[in-house]
């Protein structure tokens, strides 16, 4: 099963980075939710339910694209890592 790591950046399947700051509950419902920031623009933050986040991208709806979920996660590495 996958899972969301904190602090790491996620490539939306549309082209777009997003850092993940944290997961919050909802208060009644108990629904887990992906909170995130923009890596661009003005660097907004964002909220979507877990499952969503998480989910593999419609590829009925959107035939061309390649990525296999609607947010995949970056392995980014340091430029001074051998």
């Amino acid at each position: 099963m996958r899972e969301v790591k904190i602090n790491r950046v996620y490539k939306h399947f549309k082209g777009d980075y997003y850092l993940v700051i944290d997961v919050a509950n909802h208060s009644e419902t108990k629904e887990k939710y992906v909170v995130y920031r923009r890596l661009y623009g003005d660097g907004s933050l964002w909220i979507r339910p877990m499952d969503m986040f998480l989910s593999e991208v419609d590829h009925d709806k959107y035939p061309n694209i390649e990525q296999k979920y609607r947010f995949e996660l970056q392995e980014i590495k340091s430029l001074n890592e051998k």
